[in-house]
């Protein structure tokens, strides 16, 4: 079983940056590929960014890539999201999870498990 907290989040002015923590425990953090979604109100959750447990490779959705970067720190069980340049319709709830698969990690029911969230606010 893995616990996943995830840290951060806040109010920022568009255009401003966030940096997203998830600290993992409980199973060894580097046999797990690590994701992050994100749900907006009224919307379904979607991916954000993911990184392979294996080879570090990472992966990131379209309406983020140049401004979202995530990154690990197996020695910390850590998991970041760089967020830069923030927009309006960056507003959500975001999540960190945790799977055991190398492949697939752009959806969702392949990750086994969540954290609590954490909200990111974006103000014009």
């Amino acid at each position: 079983q893995v616990q996943l907290v995830e840290s951060g989040g806040g109010l920022v002015q568009a255009g401003g940056s966030l940096r997203l923590s998830c600290a993992a425990s409980g199973r060894t953090f580097s046999d797990y590929s690590m994701g992050w979604f994100r749900q907006a109100p009224g919307r379904e959750r979607e991916f954000v960014a993911a990184i392979s447990w294996r080879a570090g490779s990472t992966y990131h959705a379209d309406s983020v890539k140049g401004r979202f970067t995530i990154s690990r720190d197996i020695a910390k069980s850590t998991v970041y999201l760089q967020m830069n340049s923030l927009k309006p319709e960056d507003t959500a709830v975001y999540y960190c999870a945790a799977s055991a698969r190398t492949w697939g990690l752009t959806v969702k029911s392949i990750y086994d498990h969540w954290g609590q969230g954490t909200q990111v606010t974006v103000s014009s």
